[in-house]
């Protein structure tokens, strides 16, 4: 019975916790889901925006997702790479600046003013030193991971940004900022100035620094800031040497030194550094007003201290003019554009109803924040990052605009970056009726009135994201009003407009047919309610241009077929020709090699000499009979002339040729002989 109950109670208890483990799983898939779904929620968008999104979403950090529980894991770690252009590695450089700004203001202070280092505070300085360095050696496990761009996209390789990491300069400097100088305690007892090595980790701080410039809304500020904390910290050091050098001098030794310590409150902590930062701003700003040295080392201190007072702060107070004027350039160049304007009207004795009328529309475009050039700001980045901030800026009026809602997103692009803001008072006509319509406007903000010609009869009242103007910069066939316009269009208020020129529209419709179509379309409908549309003349223009485009059409093939054509008969041209030379090549060379074979064949042979004391008797000899004359070769001319050489005679012998051996025609001497 006892072995049944136990094996009872072992069975349940095997029960209850796979039904735990089952519920565990449970509560962390749906966890996960719930987190899940909210990244999901969190990433849903506005259509209309996804719509025309033109440049990726897509970032370089394409990590899988990672939940919170993730992180517990070794798995986690091994893979880790740090992307820098995340926000993690902002954060995470944020920590360690703050590391490195408390052992830069800490170290010094407790190193010199001993009335801190009490007992009492030791458990106060211990957890926050060991933590700066906890801080330092996870920032170098991140250094180790630091990806960074290789033809674009980022390295992820852990072991290549190790061993990057160990070649770099910067793994030299973590690793002395590091170096547990602290063991020292054992021999000399308890320094603070033992950690003087923490510092020369500085250049996180100012690596940080030029992110933060980066990623901060208000730059200005930041660098204000910036240097405040940069002369803080340098007065802050330069006290802290005082009063080292009033504590090895002997305090109280003189007027120069810090006052004895035993005399009055000048024992306490913020005494002594209260007054020791008084002088160190006096000397540093070169301001004067205090005690004159007595010792050949303080006075050599004073003059470091005034040298480097004057350049340092001469510099950081040129930065901070300059940086002022910085912040109030926009409004100074504002104010630069509104007095030449007023000298332009003072000059030209513009009246001063229109004169009041300027003003207004000039502090009304600045306190609305309508006097920045978007192209002037944006011009530096490239076309589809301008278009995508474009539409994101001006998204409430474009989502509300008829003809954009069907348009492809290639061309809300075009006509985004060529829309100009106009800004017009009360009472200011936009159009009139008449006028030949080379704009059409886009309401951004304000209410317009479309009048009559005499301006006292209001038709309607145009709000925010109406269009008016397309009809007459469309070029519709058959429009009656010859594209002039129909109504006078007058501000009732100060009114923002996004206008767009006929010759922009035109250009961007001219790579997109079916929006041009859908346009018209729409023109047409509008002219047809008004009754301002022929249909007869529409129809034949129509035709017109459709024949136009026909003869285009076929002017165009008939164009590439001729283009054909003369490149195939150049080709033929140049086969024959390359074939005609080939073959007076081999002509040549075939009748090079007759020539030499003849001219081998052709020399004349040497006479054998008369053996002497013989007894045979000379033959006869033989009468030479004339060559028969040679017939003149058409082709060659060399066949039928005759190389001659000079002899000494003055007489020329005769080569023989490829037709024979001839004889040297006689000179004018033997001729003579002949004659006597």
């Amino acid at each position: 019975m006892i072995e049944r109950l136990r094996r009872k109670s072992s069975s349940a208890g095997k029960g209850q916790s796979d039904a735990r483990k089952k519920w565990g799983r449970a509560i962390s898939t749906v966890r996960r889901g719930s987190t899940a779904i909210r990244r999901e929620s969190a990433a849903v968008s506005d259509p209309f925006l996804e719509r025309f999104t033109v440049t990726g979403r897509a970032s370089l950090d394409d990590f899988d997702q990672h939940y919170f529980s993730d992180i517990f894991t070794l798995s986690f770690w091994r893979t880790l790479v740090i992307n820098p252009a995340n926000p993690s590695y902002y954060w995470l450089s944020f920590m360690v600046t703050s590391a490195v700004l408390y052992n830069l203001i800490f170290i010094i202070l407790r190193g010199v003013f001993y009335e801190i280092n009490t007992p009492d505070l030791m458990p106060i300085w211990m957890p926050l030193d060991y933590l700066s360095d906890f801080l330092y050696m996870l920032d170098m496990f991140f250094m180790s991971r630091m990806g960074f761009l290789e033809q674009g996209l980022l390295v992820r390789n852990v072991r290549r940004l190790s061993k990057e990491y160990l070649k770099s300069y910067s793994f030299v400097v973590d690793l002395l900022a590091i170096l547990p100088l602290e063991l020292f305690y054992l021999q000399v007892g308890y320094n603070a100035l033992l950690r003087l090595n923490r510092i020369l980790k500085l250049w996180r701080m100012r690596d940080f620094f030029r992110l933060a410039e980066t990623h901060t809304n208000s730059p200005n500020m930041f660098r204000v800031a910036n240097l405040i904390l940069m002369i803080l910290v340098i007065i802050h050091w330069n006290a802290c040497c005082y009063f080292a050098l009033s504590r090895y001098f002997g305090f109280g030794t003189d007027e120069w030194v810090f006052p004895d310590t035993a005399t009055g409150d000048h024992g306490t902590f913020i005494k002594q550094y209260v007054y020791s930062f008084y002088w160190s701003v006096l000397t540093l700003t070169t301001i004067g007003d205090t005690p004159v040295p007595e010792r050949t080392a303080s006075y050599m201190y004073c003059i470091g201290c005034s040298l480097a007072g004057v350049l340092i702060f001469a510099t950081i107070f040129g930065n901070v003019g300059a940086m002022i004027n910085e912040m109030n350039a926009q409004r100074t160049n504002f104010q630069h554009k509104v007095d030449a304007v007023k000298r332009y009207m003072e000059i030209r004795k513009v009246g001063g109803e229109l004169q009041e009328r300027v003003v207004k529309w000039f502090d009304y475009t600045w306190n609305n924040k309508q006097s920045v050039d978007d192209r002037q700001a944006l011009e530096f980045l490239p076309e589809k990052l301008r278009a995508e901030i474009s539409i994101h800026v001006h998204l409430d009026t474009l989502r509300r605009v008829e003809i954009f809602k069907d348009c492809e997103p290639g061309l809300l692009v075009e006509l985004v970056l060529k829309l100009r803001l106009q800004v017009f008072s009360p009472g200011d006509y936009i159009c009139r009726k008449g006028d030949i319509g080379k704009e059409m406007y886009i309401i951004k903000r304000g209410k317009l009135q479309v009048v009559s010609e005499d301006g006292k009869t209001v038709f309607v009242t145009l709000s925010d994201g109406k269009v008016f103007g397309e009809v007459s910069i469309l070029n519709i066939p058959g429009n009656k009003t010859g594209n002039r316009r129909t109504a006078g269009v007058r501000s009732m208020g100060y009114s923002d407009l996004f206008c767009l020129s006929k010759n922009d529209l035109w250009d961007a419709l001219q790579e997109y047919p079916e929006a041009k179509q859908v346009l018209s379309e729409k023109g047409k409908q509008i002219l047809r309610k008004d009754n301002l549309l022929d249909e007869a003349a529409a129809r034949r223009e129509e035709r017109r241009r459709q024949n136009l485009d026909k003869k285009i059409e076929l002017l165009a093939d008939s164009l590439e077929d001729l283009k054909t054509d003369i490149s195939n008969l150049m080709g033929r041209i140049n086969k024959k020709s390359k074939e005609k030379i080939k073959m007076e090549e081999t002509v040549i060379s075939a009748f090079k090699g007759s020539e030499s074979e003849r001219s081998k064949s052709d020399t004349p042979q040497k006479e054998q000499p008369k053996p002497e004391n013989s007894d045979t008797k000379p033959l006869p000899e033989k009468k030479e009979s004339k060559p028969a004359p040679e017939k003149k070769e058409a082709k060659t001319a060399s066949a039928g002339k005759r190389d001659t050489k000079p002899t000494s005679a003055g007489q020329k012998e005769s080569k023989p040729t490829s037709a024979g051996k001839r004889e040297a025609k006689p000179s004018s001497e033997e001729k003579k002989d002949t004659k006597e």
